[in-house]
Protein backbone atom coordinates (compact mmCIF):
# COMPACT_ATOMS: atom_id res chain seq x y z
CA UNK A 1 0.00 0.00 0.00
CA UNK A 2 1.06 3.68 -0.92
CA UNK A 3 -0.19 6.11 0.96
CA UNK A 4 2.79 8.32 1.58
CA UNK A 5 1.20 11.98 2.16
CA UNK A 6 1.97 14.69 -0.43
CA UNK A 7 3.49 17.75 1.32
CA UNK A 8 1.39 20.04 -0.08
CA UNK A 9 -1.39 20.98 -2.78
CA UNK A 10 0.88 21.32 -5.29
CA UNK A 11 2.94 18.02 -4.92
CA UNK A 12 -0.57 16.18 -4.84
CA UNK A 13 -1.31 17.66 -7.91
CA UNK A 14 1.40 16.74 -9.94
CA UNK A 15 0.93 13.12 -8.36
CA UNK A 16 -2.57 13.22 -9.86
CA UNK A 17 -1.68 14.36 -13.54
CA UNK A 18 1.76 12.15 -13.16
CA UNK A 19 1.34 8.99 -16.02
CA UNK A 20 1.40 5.39 -14.53
CA UNK A 21 0.38 2.60 -16.14
CA UNK A 22 -3.31 1.62 -14.56
CA UNK A 23 -3.63 0.00 -11.09
CA UNK A 24 -3.23 -3.49 -10.56
CA UNK A 25 -6.25 -3.74 -7.57
CA UNK A 26 -6.71 -7.74 -6.50
CA UNK A 27 -9.66 -7.18 -4.37
CA UNK A 28 -13.20 -5.65 -5.28
CA UNK A 29 -15.84 -5.43 -2.66
CA UNK A 30 -20.22 -5.67 -3.12
CA UNK A 31 -21.96 -3.39 -0.91
CA UNK A 32 -25.07 -5.63 -1.08
CA UNK A 33 -26.33 -5.27 3.20
CA UNK A 34 -28.88 -2.37 2.24
CA UNK A 35 -32.67 -2.62 3.33
CA UNK A 36 -34.39 -1.40 0.33
CA UNK A 37 -36.69 0.56 2.64
CA UNK A 38 -37.58 2.74 -0.55
CA UNK A 39 -38.54 -0.30 -2.48
CA UNK A 40 -41.89 -1.16 -0.32
CA UNK A 41 -42.82 -4.65 -0.69
CA UNK A 42 -40.09 -5.68 -3.32
CA UNK A 43 -37.40 -4.75 -0.56
CA UNK A 44 -39.08 -6.25 2.00
CA UNK A 45 -39.39 -9.92 -0.18
CA UNK A 46 -35.46 -9.65 -1.35
CA UNK A 47 -32.34 -8.12 -1.13
CA UNK A 48 -31.64 -5.33 -3.51
CA UNK A 49 -28.71 -7.02 -4.57
CA UNK A 50 -31.21 -10.08 -5.83
CA UNK A 51 -33.34 -7.72 -7.43
CA UNK A 52 -33.43 -9.43 -11.85
CA UNK A 53 -32.77 -6.95 -14.00
CA UNK A 54 -31.98 -8.11 -17.94
CA UNK A 55 -32.51 -11.47 -16.75
CA UNK A 56 -29.45 -11.56 -13.88
CA UNK A 57 -29.45 -10.28 -10.57
CA UNK A 58 -27.76 -7.25 -9.70
CA UNK A 59 -25.06 -8.97 -7.56
CA UNK A 60 -24.24 -11.31 -10.60
CA UNK A 61 -23.69 -8.14 -12.47
CA UNK A 62 -21.62 -6.60 -10.05
CA UNK A 63 -19.33 -9.65 -9.56
CA UNK A 64 -18.94 -9.81 -13.78
CA UNK A 65 -18.10 -6.61 -13.52
CA UNK A 66 -15.48 -7.05 -10.97
CA UNK A 67 -13.82 -10.12 -12.17
CA UNK A 68 -14.28 -8.42 -15.97
CA UNK A 69 -11.95 -5.17 -14.32
CA UNK A 70 -9.40 -8.16 -13.00
CA UNK A 71 -10.21 -8.56 -9.68
CA UNK A 72 -9.21 -11.41 -8.42
CA UNK A 73 -10.89 -12.22 -6.17
CA UNK A 74 -13.99 -10.58 -4.03
CA UNK A 75 -16.10 -9.58 -0.60
CA UNK A 76 -19.76 -9.59 -0.39
CA UNK A 77 -21.26 -8.02 3.04
CA UNK A 78 -24.56 -8.94 3.74
CA UNK A 79 -27.46 -8.28 6.54
CA UNK A 80 -30.56 -7.26 5.59
CA UNK A 81 -32.22 -11.23 4.25
CA UNK A 82 -28.68 -12.24 4.45
CA UNK A 83 -29.15 -15.77 4.23
CA UNK A 84 -30.86 -15.31 0.73
CA UNK A 85 -27.71 -13.98 -0.39
CA UNK A 86 -25.61 -17.22 1.42
CA UNK A 87 -28.12 -19.11 -0.65
CA UNK A 88 -27.65 -17.32 -4.08
CA UNK A 89 -24.04 -17.32 -3.72
CA UNK A 90 -24.18 -21.06 -2.55
CA UNK A 91 -26.30 -22.35 -5.49
CA UNK A 92 -25.13 -20.08 -8.01
CA UNK A 93 -20.95 -20.09 -7.65
CA UNK A 94 -19.33 -16.42 -8.58
CA UNK A 95 -16.73 -16.00 -11.56
CA UNK A 96 -14.47 -15.36 -8.63
CA UNK A 97 -13.29 -16.36 -5.35
CA UNK A 98 -15.93 -14.77 -2.98
CA UNK A 99 -15.77 -14.16 0.72
CA UNK A 100 -18.95 -13.01 2.43
CA UNK A 101 -19.18 -10.31 5.65
CA UNK A 102 -21.96 -10.87 7.55
CA UNK A 103 -23.59 -8.64 9.88
CA UNK A 104 -25.51 -9.13 12.68
CA UNK A 105 -27.38 -5.33 12.16
CA UNK A 106 -27.01 -3.37 9.02
CA UNK A 107 -23.64 -1.51 9.45
CA UNK A 108 -24.52 1.05 6.38
CA UNK A 109 -21.88 1.82 4.04
CA UNK A 110 -18.81 3.04 5.73
CA UNK A 111 -19.54 0.23 9.10
CA UNK A 112 -19.90 -2.34 6.57
CA UNK A 113 -16.85 -1.22 4.57
CA UNK A 114 -14.81 -1.55 7.94
CA UNK A 115 -15.69 -4.28 9.06
CA UNK A 116 -14.45 -6.21 6.22
CA UNK A 117 -10.92 -4.65 6.13
CA UNK A 118 -10.08 -7.90 7.79
CA UNK A 119 -11.01 -9.45 4.47
CA UNK A 120 -10.17 -6.94 2.29
CA UNK A 121 -6.49 -6.76 3.43
CA UNK A 122 -4.34 -3.64 3.53
CA UNK A 123 -4.19 -2.57 -0.27
CA UNK A 124 -6.39 -0.31 -2.11
CA UNK A 125 -9.35 -2.24 -3.26
CA UNK A 126 -12.59 -1.16 -5.85
CA UNK A 127 -15.75 -1.05 -3.95
CA UNK A 128 -19.68 -1.47 -6.12
CA UNK A 129 -23.01 -0.59 -5.18
CA UNK A 130 -25.63 -3.86 -5.39
CA UNK A 131 -28.37 -1.30 -6.07
CA UNK A 132 -27.14 0.18 -9.63
CA UNK A 133 -27.71 -1.34 -12.91
CA UNK A 134 -24.69 -0.87 -15.40
CA UNK A 135 -26.29 -1.46 -18.71
CA UNK A 136 -23.08 -3.98 -19.11
CA UNK A 137 -20.89 -1.27 -18.55
CA UNK A 138 -19.59 -1.97 -14.82
CA UNK A 139 -16.31 -2.98 -16.03
CA UNK A 140 -15.17 -0.24 -18.34
CA UNK A 141 -16.45 2.08 -15.57
CA UNK A 142 -14.04 0.38 -13.09
CA UNK A 143 -11.34 0.19 -15.42
CA UNK A 144 -11.64 3.92 -15.95
CA UNK A 145 -11.18 3.91 -12.09
CA UNK A 146 -7.67 1.45 -12.38
CA UNK A 147 -6.30 4.06 -15.11
CA UNK A 148 -7.12 7.09 -12.80
CA UNK A 149 -5.78 6.02 -9.44
CA UNK A 150 -2.84 7.68 -8.27
CA UNK A 151 -2.11 6.39 -4.63
CA UNK A 152 0.71 9.00 -4.25
CA UNK A 153 -2.16 11.67 -4.47
CA UNK A 154 -5.13 10.20 -3.83
CA UNK A 155 -7.38 8.11 -0.72
CA UNK A 156 -10.79 7.67 -2.43
CA UNK A 157 -11.39 7.88 -6.54
CA UNK A 158 -15.14 8.02 -7.55
CA UNK A 159 -16.75 7.14 -10.31
CA UNK A 160 -19.05 10.03 -11.09
CA UNK A 161 -21.71 10.65 -13.91
CA UNK A 162 -22.33 14.08 -15.31
CA UNK A 163 -26.32 14.14 -14.37
CA UNK A 164 -27.27 15.73 -17.84
CA UNK A 165 -26.46 11.76 -18.65
CA UNK A 166 -28.27 10.01 -16.16
CA UNK A 167 -31.53 9.32 -17.52
CA UNK A 168 -34.51 9.28 -14.72
CA UNK A 169 -32.21 11.06 -12.50
CA UNK A 170 -34.55 13.82 -10.59
CA UNK A 171 -31.85 14.89 -7.73
CA UNK A 172 -29.42 17.81 -7.58
CA UNK A 173 -25.87 15.98 -8.17
CA UNK A 174 -23.19 15.63 -5.55
CA UNK A 175 -19.67 16.82 -6.86
CA UNK A 176 -18.15 19.75 -8.18
CA UNK A 177 -14.59 18.58 -10.33
CA UNK A 178 -11.52 20.68 -10.87
CA UNK A 179 -9.35 20.55 -13.48
CA UNK A 180 -6.92 18.13 -11.83
CA UNK A 181 -9.65 15.79 -11.20
CA UNK A 182 -10.26 16.54 -7.40
CA UNK A 183 -13.78 16.70 -6.08
CA UNK A 184 -15.40 18.96 -3.75
CA UNK A 185 -18.85 18.00 -2.10
CA UNK A 186 -22.08 20.49 -2.98
CA UNK A 187 -23.28 22.58 -0.29
CA UNK A 188 -27.23 23.15 0.12
CA UNK A 189 -28.89 24.16 -2.15
CA UNK A 190 -26.83 24.16 -4.56
CA UNK A 191 -26.54 22.30 -7.61
CA UNK A 192 -23.71 20.04 -8.80
CA UNK A 193 -22.94 18.81 -12.31
CA UNK A 194 -21.60 15.33 -11.39
CA UNK A 195 -23.51 12.59 -9.47
CA UNK A 196 -21.77 9.37 -7.70
CA UNK A 197 -22.30 6.42 -9.46
CA UNK A 198 -21.62 4.11 -6.70
CA UNK A 199 -18.30 2.50 -7.58
CA UNK A 200 -14.81 3.53 -6.21
CA UNK A 201 -11.26 2.50 -5.36
CA UNK A 202 -11.13 3.32 -1.59
CA UNK A 203 -8.05 3.23 0.61
CA UNK A 204 -7.72 1.24 4.13
CA UNK A 205 -5.73 4.39 5.45
CA UNK A 206 -9.04 6.37 5.38
CA UNK A 207 -10.95 3.49 7.95
CA UNK A 208 -8.05 4.23 9.97
CA UNK A 209 -9.73 6.13 12.87
CA UNK A 210 -13.04 5.05 11.89
CA UNK A 211 -16.00 4.57 14.66
CA UNK A 212 -17.33 1.83 15.86
CA UNK A 213 -20.74 0.18 14.25
CA UNK A 214 -22.56 1.91 11.75
CA UNK A 215 -21.69 4.85 9.66
CA UNK A 216 -21.51 6.16 6.17
CA UNK A 217 -18.73 6.04 3.69
CA UNK A 218 -19.93 10.41 3.34
CA UNK A 219 -17.75 10.34 6.72
CA UNK A 220 -14.32 8.96 4.78
CA UNK A 221 -15.22 10.51 1.63
CA UNK A 222 -15.36 14.21 3.89
CA UNK A 223 -11.89 12.97 5.17
CA UNK A 224 -10.13 12.61 2.00
CA UNK A 225 -11.85 15.64 0.58
CA UNK A 226 -10.10 17.51 3.66
CA UNK A 227 -6.73 16.29 2.94
CA UNK A 228 -6.92 17.35 -0.91
CA UNK A 229 -7.24 13.59 -1.79
CA UNK A 230 -10.75 12.94 -2.91
CA UNK A 231 -10.43 12.44 -6.67
CA UNK A 232 -13.31 11.76 -9.62
CA UNK A 233 -13.42 9.53 -12.54
CA UNK A 234 -16.04 10.08 -15.25
CA UNK A 235 -18.01 7.10 -16.24
CA UNK A 236 -18.79 6.79 -20.28
CA UNK A 237 -21.56 4.29 -20.32
CA UNK A 238 -24.58 3.30 -19.14
CA UNK A 239 -26.10 3.13 -15.44
CA UNK A 240 -29.00 3.71 -13.17
CA UNK A 241 -30.11 3.61 -9.93
CA UNK A 242 -33.18 0.91 -8.97
CA UNK A 243 -33.73 2.43 -5.50
CA UNK A 244 -37.47 2.73 -6.13
CA UNK A 245 -39.85 0.63 -8.13
CA UNK A 246 -40.12 3.88 -11.00
CA UNK A 247 -36.41 3.33 -11.29
CA UNK A 248 -36.56 -0.70 -10.93
CA UNK A 249 -39.28 -0.73 -13.85
CA UNK A 250 -37.23 1.62 -16.03
CA UNK A 251 -33.81 -0.51 -15.45
CA UNK A 252 -36.15 -3.77 -16.29
CA UNK A 253 -37.58 -2.19 -20.02
CA UNK A 254 -34.56 -0.84 -20.77
CA UNK A 255 -32.47 -4.10 -20.47
CA UNK A 256 -35.07 -6.10 -21.64
CA UNK A 257 -39.10 -4.49 -22.43
CA UNK A 258 -40.45 -8.03 -23.14
CA UNK A 259 -39.92 -9.21 -19.84
CA UNK A 260 -40.98 -6.15 -17.72
CA UNK A 261 -44.56 -7.36 -17.32
CA UNK A 262 -43.18 -10.34 -15.66
CA UNK A 263 -41.28 -9.48 -13.46
CA UNK A 264 -43.29 -6.31 -11.35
Amino acid sequence: MNDAAPADAAEIARAALAPAPPADIEVGMVLAAGRGTRLGALGRAAPKALLDVGGETLLDQALAGLAAAGCRRAVVNAAHLKERIVEHLERRPPPLPTTLSLEDEPLETGGGVANALPILGDAPFLAVNADVWWAGALADGLGALKRRWRPAAMQALLLILPTMRAAGYEGRGDFYMDGIGALARKREPETAPFLYTGAQILSPALFADAPEGAFSLNRVYDKAEAAGRLFGAVHSGGWADIGTPARLAAARAAADPERQGALL
